[in-house]
């Protein structure tokens, strides 16, 4: 199965957290992300190790390890316009929109454990991206 990965989901690879179990579910698909997931992510690692969840070696491993992952990774650029367009259409933030649009490109979902993202996609005036998302603990482990 193909999926696009957000960088919410990603992040439950690299420390042990709820929903780890169902993201390293998702290793054997085939999965897409969007080039700003390292700068996501990396944005992640900082704050756990900034509030002494993870120590910085563990951070730095983290960092290693999912830039050797076997996914398919997207330049933003080529995203960009469909992302500012889901953007200003949804009142929600860019970055966010990013996974969106390479979802719809791909064919496929973003997972995610935004709840914020989740939440918008679901509401009545999105019905277009109702199937584009999908909530990560509700996936299987």
């Amino acid at each position: 199965m193909k999926w696009v990965v957000d960088a919410s989901a990603a992040a439950k690879w690299l420390a042990p957290e709820a929903e780890s179990a169902q993201a390293d579910a998702l290793l054997v698909h085939d999965l897409f992300v969007p080039d700003l997931v390292f700068a996501e992510v990396a944005n992640i690692l900082w704050k756990k190790q900034s509030r002494g969840e993870i120590d910085e070696a563990v951070a730095v491993a983290a960092a290693r390890w999912l830039q050797h992952l076997p996914w398919r990774v997207v330049p933003s650029v080529a995203l960009m316009p469909a992302a500012l367009a889901l953007s200003v259409r949804l009142r929600h933030p860019a970055y966010d929109c990013f996974y969106l649009a390479l979802a719809v490109t791909q064919d496929s979902a973003v997972v995610t454990a935004d709840r914020r993202l989740f939440e918008r996609c679901r509401q009545a005036d999105a019905p277009d991206l109702h199937a584009r998302v999908s909530w990560l603990a509700a996936m299987p482990a």
